[in-house]
């Protein structure tokens, strides 16, 4: 038997530790939830190998996933690493997350820079994707249940760049502060100029772009894929479908809008046995041949109805990404750092998600009347309560 990792000791167990948070802490709690429902600990044994001497040599580190729980946290609560820091000091349920006693220090924020250091160093944060498969997989083993309609899309990020200084930089000859931020370009708006003049203007930003598979039956996101911003939805979906498949998803058909109706992404989907419900770009329908009669069936199928209309359901976790999670901009500079922001809010969403669906608890208050989503949780009492 090998030597195990050793880690700081962080007084979890201790009278300053379970005892005095059991008589605090609620068993309801969401970060109670979520402790529970995962096997946080076992991603120690992956990311420690992520440190020289996997913590058998030299001084010992914290343990990799409470700095991993501390990363989560910041996208959790939408706050910046100097304030996690500054929450696992003082909030206490967030210490007992964290493995923390009352009395123990919070690792500092400079650590979570050299923690995502190292996931980048490490196949460019292959690690943060398995971590993100591995916590899908135990959503599926407590009884989380796949549908069998896939919907896809993409969602922009605008580049941590002020875009008057960008300009400036490119006056002077200067290169952009973000080389990895493509142009992304939004199309046209109308707005109203100085005069009250209405006039069209163009949408343009730097920024990058994440394409993302997102189960029709749960809401649960099961691939992200991040990219530059000017990579066309259809390029991105053979990568989407591979790691879909990887994860054994086999749906009956996938669906998205018109940017997806491309043939060989028909083709793909035909010989794995997948219908193509994507919505379908006028040229389909205009022709004046027969070539079109194919199209106007699929049309006409109440099936491809149904699954078109579910397409909104990729639209909500980019809009509680952005409004809640901080991704409408970037947190880093460059692409590797931009995986890190995109696969860590899509895997928030994720476990927000799975509390909900399992156990009911839910990080906000749910909404109510004709809002609010009927659903049974998977467990009828809290198993650790």
């Amino acid at each position: 038997m090998g030597k195990l990792p050793r880690y700081q000791d962080t007084g979890a167990g201790s009278f300053f530790g379970d005892f005095i948070y059991d008589q605090i802490i609620p068993r309801d709690h969401f970060l109670v939830a979520l402790h529970e429902l995962f096997d946080w600990e076992a991603q120690s044994e992956r990311l420690i190998h992520l440190y020289k001497g996997c913590g058998l040599v030299g001084r010992p580190p914290y343990p990799p996933v409470l700095l991993f729980k501390m990363l989560f946290l910041s996208y959790l609560f939408n706050v910046s690493e100097r304030q996690i820091a500054e929450m696992a000091q003082y909030h206490l349920v967030v210490k007992w997350f964290l493995g923390l006693a009352v009395t123990a220090p919070a690792p500092d924020h400079s650590s979570l820079t050299k923690f995502k250091a190292r996931l980048l160093a490490h196949a460019q944060g292959k690690a943060l994707e398995e971590l993100f498969d591995d916590l899908l997989r135990q959503a599926q083993a407590r009884g989380v249940q796949l549908g069998e309609l896939q919907v896809v899309d993409s969602v922009h990020t605008q580049a941590k760049v002020n875009a008057l200084k960008e300009r400036e930089r490119q006056g002077q000859g200067k290169p952009p502060r973000d080389p990895d931020a493509g142009v992304v370009r939004k199309g046209k708006r109308t707005v109203v100029d100085a005069e009250g003049q209405p006039k069209e203007e163009e949408i343009s930003y730097r920024g990058f772009k994440s394409h993302v598979a997102v189960d029709a039956a749960t809401g649960l996101v099961t691939t992200v894929i991040p990219t530059h911003g000017q990579v066309a939805d259809n390029r991105a979906f053979r990568q989407v479908r591979a790691h879909d498949r990887e994860l054994g998803i086999q749906p009956r058909a996938y669906t998205g809008d018109a940017a997806y109706d491309d043939t060989d992404i028909r083709e793909q989907l035909a010989v794995e046995g997948i219908s193509s419900h994507m919505r379908q770009k006028a040229c389909r329908t205009r022709k004046k041949d027969a070539n079109k009669q194919v199209w106007l069936l699929q049309q006409a199928d109440p099936q491809y109805q149904q699954d078109i209309r579910q397409r909104f359901r990729v639209e909500q976790p980019f809009g509680e990404a952005k409004e809640w999670h901080g991704l409408e901009r970037c947190r880093y500079l460059g692409l590797a750092r931009y995986a890190i922001q995109a696969r860590m809010t899509f895997l928030v969403l994720n476990c927000k998600r799975i509390v909900k669906l399992l156990t009911g608890i839910t990080f906000r208050p749910l909404a109510k009347g004709p809002r609010g989503e009927p659903w049974a949780p998977v467990y009828a009492s809290l198993p650790w309560a």
